[in-house]
């Protein structure tokens, strides 16, 4: 068996790549164009009526604020940023991806406020347009159906609190201020103000022990 070590030069280009990257994503953290990435940050994670960046780089240390810090950076930069920002931004969201086992598209929108308690298995597809103070839990799917239009979207209003276990397809429509139940499939439009809730049965059968 042959054991390969990477090279000094190799590792050097490697941490110069990631530095160019960084740098990259603080000069448009810095820009014009990421006045709502600044607002998003200061709403979540920073937290205060005030943006600091100190205040900023200290509180993402959190598990589900750093999501939030990258996540938010990442989408931002597929939107308003250039081809280069586009293409880091994808991988950010694949790093994301393996590291939190979420995935949130880009081109997915959604307001500020956004709460993921619990990140594992949450989909949410490039067709969500959800509005702020959104929770989702765990094992959620918000998706697309098959062969659905590319302008079709799924959306979500304000204040909608989604329970584990869920699977929201669209394109539907769930209004403002509504609680959907845990283990709930949603494939039809939801009104505002109200709890959605999919009824379960629970079968016990014994065994046949003859």
């Amino acid at each position: 068996m042959t054991i390969k070590f990477k090279s000094a030069k190799h590792t050097a280009n490697h941490h110069r790549t990631r530095h160019i990257k960084l740098l990259t994503c603080l000069i448009f953290a810095l820009s014009k164009d990421a006045k709502d990435l600044r607002e998003f940050w200061r709403i979540k994670i920073v937290r205060k009526d005030k943006f600091s960046w100190r205040r900023l780089l200290t509180n993402k240390s959190n598990r589900r604020r750093n999501f939030l810090f990258w996540w938010r950076l990442a989408s931002e930069m597929d939107k308003h940023g250039s081809k280069r920002h586009q293409k880091i931004a994808s991988r950010i969201c694949d790093k994301l991806k393996t590291r939190y086992a979420a995935d949130v598209e880009l081109g997915a929108v959604i307001g500020p406020g956004l709460h993921m308690p619990h990140h594992a298995g949450i989909v949410i597809s490039k067709h969500a347009r959800i509005g702020s103070n959104f929770i989702i839990r765990q094992n959620t799917t918000i998706g697309a159906v098959q062969d659905m239009p590319p302008n079709s979207i799924i959306k979500i209003g304000n204040n909608v609190d989604i329970g584990a276990n869920c699977c929201l397809i669209g394109p539907i429509t769930i209004g403002d201020n509504v609680k959907v139940g845990a283990m709930s499939f949603v494939n039809k439009d939801i009104p505002a103000n109200g709890v959605y809730i999919t009824r379960k049965t629970s079968v016990f059968t014994p065994y046949d022990v003859n």
